[in-house]
């Protein structure tokens, strides 16, 4: 008997062991999430089939959810990249057709397959129709109007669509229509799967507040029966997450990157080791998958950097709706453990939502809480949109100053928009416009495109070779007379030299690279000047034939006000921007970052109270004052505008490369936010 007693007791603190070892990521007081309703048809097929997530698809041929003789039809050509299940058939018809679900009541998610192709002798371009869904009392909700799959996949350059709804069904069965546009000739209707999946109670647990404008936002009531459509639902830091991987009805999430507003990405990070995603009784798991919490976009560490600048989506809508746009928090950076820590403004477009955020004030309210790290919230908050065709809807972040946070700093982690039902039960909005491609009018126009850049090409050739041979002549006879004319003791063909672009002045600059260059082409290849030649042409080194150097030709207002590197970084900047030839010119990017660069060289200059413009007799720049010579070896640091450049300013150190591959960063980034000053 006691050995039966010990076993026992063994048994029972192993399995305790083991549970809370499974809990070391994340642990939750409420039981994951099982649909009630889980129907995959897969239109036109026969049997079942599995997805690329490993979904098992049941084929709706001979199916009890479509009437009979309604026939199925099979791509004639589709592309390799496309799944198989459940795109390769589809059920299609130029007259309306109707599924019928037997379902329990309650909420669903409601997802349609589509893939554009040509169906049995029907064109892609010719499928446009309706879909709506039956409600009690004889009204319907419009999913889709007018709609088009083939414009709408060509626009967004998609080989397929999935639509995804969220319905209440309070019926005994769910009626789905498909209807086809009567007005067009041809047209048809067609689906490729359809999804019924129970929800939980994710709108049920929601108090939203309407965006005003004003700043007094009012708190929004979601009738229950309140279609929806799912527009974005995003993993914010971290990758895109698949069905069979969510807790709540098999919802795929995206990576947010693709909706990043300009240069402002952040950085993202994941979860502390010490830190564990724990869900509250009044947060379920279902809201959103532990994935979601574990990672997240913040700002950055620069508090300068982010005071000047926005954390910004852009994500395109329908325009003339409203939407329900929830915000997933949860701190997960161990500095960050209380109140006041981190505090930041939300805005939707260009409207306050709210002011003053703190992630872990709203955690510690949660019933419970003893610790506001690692414990998931979201925030809901509805704004209206107006006019008709795209809308471009704008999530911004910002920190909020006031209460003087130790970290000026946002964080995001996830964040889905719902487009919500108009008063007359309709979601539909246009078919996007796609870019329209250039057409030949007939096959001879073919023929004759295709003879004329043969024929051109060849006559092209002949002439620049015949020009070829013209510009070798002519050169030979100025050789021949320039040396005639003792001009000069080297090669007369010469180049013109840019006067920053690739020079190391020793007086001004220390590089790893000694000495004075001023270009990497060889010697042979450069017109040398004699001294005779250089006194005749200046006069004698007349002054009044000067153009002018920096300090001289600077505004008046700005001298002794602007520092002399930032004056030098600001000149080179133009100068390259004016270069003869374009592939000498810097692409915009470069130019912000150098503007930005000047720009902390002035604000350095600043707080360290050395400010001054001039040049010296020689025309070097000025140093600052209480600066040390350098020519002097114990400085290290460089100003030269090639390859790598950086400057000790004050108590800063700051890093400037000359490359494409750089973006501007926050100082800049107010041109593209919408927040900026």
């Amino acid at each position: 008997m006691r050995g039966v007693l010990l076993a026992a007791l063994l048994l029972a603190a192993s399995a305790a062991s083991a549970t809370a070892q499974a809990g070391g990521s994340n642990s939750s007081s409420t039981k994951p999430f099982v649909p009630r309703d889980d129907i995959l048809l897969d239109c036109g097929a026969t049997g079942q089939g599995n997805d690329t997530d490993g979904r098992v698809w049941n084929g709706d041929t001979g199916s009890k959810y479509l009437p009979p003789n309604l026939a199925s039809a099979a791509a004639t050509s589709q592309n390799p990249s496309v799944p198989q299940v459940p795109y390769l058939t589809a059920r299609a018809s130029a007259s309306p057709f109707t599924y019928s679900f037997p379902l329990g009541a309650g909420r669903k998610f409601l997802r349609l397959h589509f893939c554009p192709a040509n169906y049995t002798n029907r064109d892609a371009a010719d499928a446009l129709f309706s879909v709506s869904v039956a409600v009690p009392g004889g009204g319907k909700v419009t999913l889709l109007s007018n709609f088009s799959a083939y414009q709408t996949a060509t626009a967004f350059n998609l080989d397929y669509l999935v639509r995804e709804f969220s319905v209440n069904v309070s019926s005994p069965t769910l009626d789905l229509t498909f209807t086809p546009e009567k007005g067009r000739p041809n047209a048809y209707a067609f689906v490729n799967g359809i999804e019924v999946v129970s929800s939980p109670d994710l709108f049920d647990i929601s108090n939203p507040n309407l965006v005003t404008g004003d700043g007094n936002n009012q708190p929004f009531q979601i009738d229950p029966n309140t279609a929806m459509q799912t527009m974005y639902r995003l993993n914010v830091g971290g990758q895109a997450i698949s069905a069979s991987k969510d807790t709540g009805g098999y919802r795929s999430w995206e990576d947010d990157s693709l909706y990043i507003f300009g240069a402002g990405f952040g950085v993202t990070y994941p979860n502390d080791k010490d830190i564990t995603i724990t869900y509250r009784d009044n947060l379920p798991e279902y809201v959103a998958p532990v994935d979601v919490y574990s990672t997240a976009r913040s700002m950055g560490p620069d508090q300068h950097v982010n005071m000047n600048s926005n954390l910004t989506w852009m994500m395109p809508v329908d325009a003339g709706f409203m939407y329900l746009v929830r915000m997933h928090f949860c701190e997960i950076q161990d500095p960050i453990t209380k109140i006041n820590q981190r505090v930041f403004s939300i805005y939707l477009n260009n409207q306050t939502a709210q002011k003053d955020a703190d992630v872990i004030a709203w955690a510690t309210a949660v019933a419970g809480a003893s610790t506001g790290s690692g414990s998931p919230v979201f925030q809901d908050y509805v704004v209206n949109t107006f006019g008709s065709g795209t809308w471009d809807l704008w999530v911004s972040l910002h920190p909020y100053a006031d209460p003087k946070p130790q970290y000026y700093d946002a964080i995001l982690n996830g964040m889905e928009v719902f487009k919500l039902q108009l008063a007359n039960g309709s979601l539909a909005g246009l078919n996007p416009i796609p870019t329209v491609e250039p057409s030949d009018d007939n096959g001879a126009s073919k023929k004759k495109s295709a003879v004329g850049p043969i024929v051109g090409g060849v006559v092209g050739g002949l002439v620049l070779l015949a020009l070829g041979y013209c510009f070798i002549v002519i050169c030979r006879r100025k050789r021949t007379a320039g040396k005639d004319a003792g001009m000069s003791d080297g090669h007369s063909g010469w180049l013109p030299l840019s006067l920053y672009g690739n020079s190391h002045t020793s007086s001004s600059a220390k590089s790893h690279t000694t000495g004075s260059y001023a270009s990497s082409l060889p010697s042979n290849l450069c017109r040398h000047f004699s001294f005779a030649e250089i006194k005749a042409a200046t006069n004698n080194f007349d002054e009044s034939l000067i153009l002018g150097i920096l300090d001289q030709i600077v505004d008046p207002y700005l001298k002794g006000k602007i520092a002399p590197q930032c004056f030098k970084k600001f000149a080179e900047t133009a100068e390259k921007c004016v270069s003869d030839q374009g592939i000498d010119r810097p692409s915009m990017g470069d130019v912000l970052w150098n503007l930005e660069f000047a720009l902390q060289m002035q604000e350095s200059a600043e707080e360290s109270g050395s400010i001054g413009c001039g040049m010296s007799d020689e025309g070097t720049p000025l140093m600052m004052p209480g600066k040390k010579d350098p020519n002097d070896p114990s400085i290290e640091s460089s100003t030269t505008t090639t390859t790598t450049t950086s400057i000790s300013m004050g108590d800063q150190s700051v890093a400037s490369m000359d490359s494409d591959g750089l973006t501007p960063s926050a100082v800049f980034s107010q041109i593209m936010n919408p927040k900026g000053r």
